[in-house]
């Protein structure tokens, strides 16, 4: 009987459709899972071609690829003595599967297709792939040629089946079913499976490590078992961060846990676990027993192979560990400044810049791209070689390294202060302190000369000249010239990103960033083709109360004292005329609602799936101490008006990292109309019976 098998799992930083870079790291995590005695290797979904190809799914040129990639897999030597387990697309009888094909020493073992597709959120997988339907049924597959002729097989095992080695049994999972109510492990368990294997592209939500690493601990709780994770980690290509949090589980506890946040490119993990830890876990549970006695066997590929070690007895097995999480402001130092770096890379960029307000929103951003430079030095010092490659490339200096996160920061990232004459000297200074402290090259300027040039040929094309509301003017006159402001500041930071290096005697261009947080999205308070407008938003999915405390954090950790000043000013756009050199225009005046009723509103329109009428039903309760029905039903209401009236915004929101369920983001994950009616006269009228009655 065979004991201690070793095994080993990675998350892999993969990019949709890099064949050749995602061949690459796919044969480092061989590489290294042999190295460390690994006898079973897991990636991540889909890890051939990248997770996020999108509609690149239907082309067949994807297809054709990913087999190529196959092919150089099965023909290496790299990939013998070792099982391989990748993922790719596979065209079964004109039928589109998301797949894990599993193979030994040239041989493809079984192609087994993914049975629960994620479909909601950020996912489609059903507009690209089918689900497997056909429970403990297999089919035969026809190889293409180009792999017939590595393999020698004309046909392969093609559906739902679990593996028997000469020591033990082992079942795939494919991501969404580790989720999904009616697990394939359970069932799988029952019928004698040992070694459940996950390959995940799960990617980042503030708050939700724990949800995917309790479902895993539980899968074997219940029923024994080891239980391996793989994840897709990284930005490959859009919105999403993909956190890794590779793992594996045995009987209910973690054993072995990966990073969250990481610049490596290829990080695998391995153990060593005893199988009749296993088997004597689950003697005992005699309700799983029973269970067991009556399943439906699963069909059985015969793999002549052992996961086990020939010296088993000295070879010692893995432990129990405690999972270590982040709290939510070390996810926000850390994960959107791994995008950031992601995508300043593989975009060729030489660097950011962020208009700089001095409030708290900018202020955040800054400190992600400050954490980004941190997290770069720290990967150089620990000798992570395609780190120091990039950091050489992106400044254009073969000898550089990057020690000191204020010195990289001077090299990669330009803040900028647009004043105008409704600008205080306080934002002005709080602005040039944060710059000085985390090393950005900043800029000063003025765009007084602007706004009045283009508001002199309005003048001169109507002969009316606008005004301000504190001197006379409409408030429809107010808001245009508040526009113009904050429109300008979008087209000189492009100028800017373009011309900066070059004005300097450097190559390449910048990227700009944006800094609207998820709350201001949602109610629609920026103006469109602002500095909202951005290439990327790192903050873009987080609350403004989760920003604060970000803040708080960065005071702490990385002795920013400039923000304290930042964090004791209220959040103002400063695009009114100042009185007595003073802000006059505050945020949360201006929106008649506060970033914490935000908050509440964007969680229950999004994730409580509330319309006007429900959201007032739940609020007056849950602020039943603090309003009465009538002034909920007037915040309600309100709420309703600005989200529908800004709604269009969303159709041109910049992407933005993904931190929150409650985004608004048009883009995929939150579709709604942008052209309400906004008197919402129906829901309203609804409210107000309810209003009445009590």
């Amino acid at each position: 009987m065979g004991r201690a098998v070793t095994v080993a799992t990675c998350a892999l930083n993969q990019w949709a459709l890099d064949f050749e870079g995602n061949l690459e790291r796919i044969f480092r995590s061989i590489d290294i899972a042999k190295s460390k005695g690994a006898r079973y290797r897991l990636g991540p979904e889909l890890e051939i071609c990248g997770y996020g190809c999108s509609d690149h799914y239907y082309e067949s040129d994807t297809l054709l690829h990913s087999f190529q990639v196959l092919e150089k897999l099965l023909e290496s030597p790299a990939t013998q003595d070792i099982i391989c387990d990748v993922g790719m697309p596979v065209l079964h009888r004109n039928v589109r599967y998301n797949c894990r094909v599993i193979f030994l020493n040239k041989k493809i073992l079984l192609i087994r297709p993914k049975i629960s597709l994620a479909n909601a959120g950020n996912y489609r997988e059903l507009r690209w792939f089918t689900p497997w339907s056909k429970a403990r049924h297999v089919e035969e597959y026809f190889l293409p040629r180009i792999i017939q002729e590595v393999t020698g097989q004309e046909t392969v095992p093609f559906g739902d089946a679990v593996l028997a080695t000469k020591d033990t049994c082992l079942g795939a999972e494919i991501c969404e079913e580790l989720w999904a109510p009616n697990s394939p492990h359970i069932e799988m368990g029952l019928d004698g499976v040992e070694i459940f294997t996950n390959s995940s592209g799960s990617h980042h939500v503030l708050r939700k490590a724990h949800a995917r690493v309790d479902l895993v601990n539980s899968a074997t709780a219940k029923n024994g078992g080891i239980y391996i994770l793989a994840n897709q980690k990284g930005c490959d290509g859009d919105r999403l961060y993909y956190d890794g949090c590779a793992m594996i589980s045995m009987n209910g506890e973690t054993v072995a846990q990966g990073s969250q946040f990481s610049l490596d490119d290829v990080e695998v993990l391995v153990a060593t676990l005893d199988l009749e830890d296993v088997r004597s876990y689950r003697a005992e549970i005699s309700s799983r027993n029973l269970a067991a006695s009556k399943v439906n066997p699963y069909p059985r590929v015969k793999v002549n192979f052992a996961l086990s070690c020939p010296d088993e007895i000295a070879v010692p097995t893995c432990m129990p560990i405690q999972w270590r999480h982040h709290s939510p402001e070390e996810e926000i130092s850390l994960g959107p400044a791994c995008w950031l770096w992601d995508y300043l890379r593989r975009s060729k960029q030489a660097g950011f810049l962020l208009p700089l307000s001095g409030g708290i929103d900018s202020s955040a951003t800054a400190c992600i791209v400050y954490s980004m430079c941190h997290q770069v030095c720290l990967a150089v010092k620990n000798g992570n070689a395609d780190v120091l490659a990039d950091a050489r490339r992106i400044v254009n200096d073969e000898t550089y390294i990057p020690e000191d996160p204020r010195e990289f920061c001077k090299r990669v990232f330009t803040t900028c202060y647009m004043a105008s004459e409704n600008s205080s000297q306080d934002t002005c200074n709080r602005a040039k302190l944060l710059a000085e402290q985390i090393g950005s090259y900043h800029i000063n300027l003025n765009i007084d000369a602007a706004v009045k040039a283009v508001v002199g040929i309005f003048s001169v094309v109507t002969g009316r000249t606008p005004r301000f509301s504190v001197y006379g003017g409409s408030s429809r006159e107010s808001l245009a010239l508040q526009n113009v402001q904050a429109r300008i500041r979008m087209v000189l930071a492009y100028l800017f990103a373009q011309l900066t290096l070059w004005a300097r005697g450097m190559p390449g261009g910048l990227l700009v960033l944006g800094s609207a947080n998820v709350d201001e999205s949602l109610r629609g308070y920026l103006t469109k083709y602002d500095c909202s407008s951005a290439d990327i938003n790192p903050i873009g999915g987080i609350s403004k109360t989760d920003l604060k405390n970000f803040i708080q954090y960065c005071i702490e950790n990385f002795q920013l004292t400039a923000l304290r000043s930042i964090m004791s000013a209220p959040p103002t756009a400063e695009l009114e005329p100042l009185v007595d050199g003073q802000v006059a225009q505050t945020d949360e005046a201006d929106m008649g609602m506060t970033y914490a009723e935000l908050s509440v509103y964007g969680k229950l329109r999004k994730i409580a799936k509330a319309g006007p009428y429900s959201m007032f039903c739940k609020l007056i309760n849950m602020w039943k101490e603090i309003c009465t029905p009538r002034e909920v039903a007037s915040k309600v209401k309100h709420f309703f008006r600005m989200y529908s009236v800004n709604r269009h915004k969303m159709t041109t929101l910049t992407p933005s990292y993904h931190a929150e369920n409650y985004s608004p983001d048009d883009n995929r994950f939150d579709l709604r109309p942008f052209l309400y009616n906004t008197s919402w006269s129906w829901q309203f009228r609804c409210i107000d019976k309810q209003v009445s009655a009590l």
